[in-house]
């Protein structure tokens, strides 16, 4: 159910956006308990010379950066694991980018339950079905 879009300066490189996706949809898994079966990894790379920060840019800085940002589910995440996410995402890319650019950003986007979903069902809805099917099979 989460869509992580992570945007990473530099050329494009297949096998790092590979390497990257797997490790993400992990980290996921074990800090916000998400299900990798539904997790979708989109992966984009900006030439450093078109990313800017402070109207210079990387190419300039000699520095790499990032953007990710992830839609979940609203309230189903304590404060404290979405604090350990956004450490351990910091972590984990700038120890697959190198040196990374301290304004490099994280985003956790709580979608609606009643606005979100995937085959073409709400979240709201699975949540109140799958409640149903539970206490039909006590």
């Amino acid at each position: 159910m989460p869509i992580i879009n992570l945007k990473v300066s530099g050329n494009e490189d297949p096998s790092l956006a590979k390497e990257l996706a797997k490790n993400i949809s992990n980290l996921t898994k074990d800090v916000l308990n998400k299900r990798p079966e539904v997790t979708v990894v989109t992966i984009s790379f900006i030439p450093d010379y078109l990313w800017f920060i402070n109207s210079e840019s990387l190419a300039e800085l000699k520095q790499k950066s990032f953007h990710l940002t992830i839609k979940i589910s609203d309230s189903t995440n304590l404060k404290d694991d979405k604090s350990k996410y956004i450490d351990t995402i910091h972590k984990l890319l700038k120890s697959s980018l190198g040196d990374i650019h301290p304004v490099s950003y994280t985003a956790i986007e709580e979608m609606k339950a009643d606005a979100y979903g995937y085959e073409g069902l709400t979240i709201e809805y699975k949540i109140i079905n799958n409640k149903i099917i539970n206490n039909a099979t006590k």
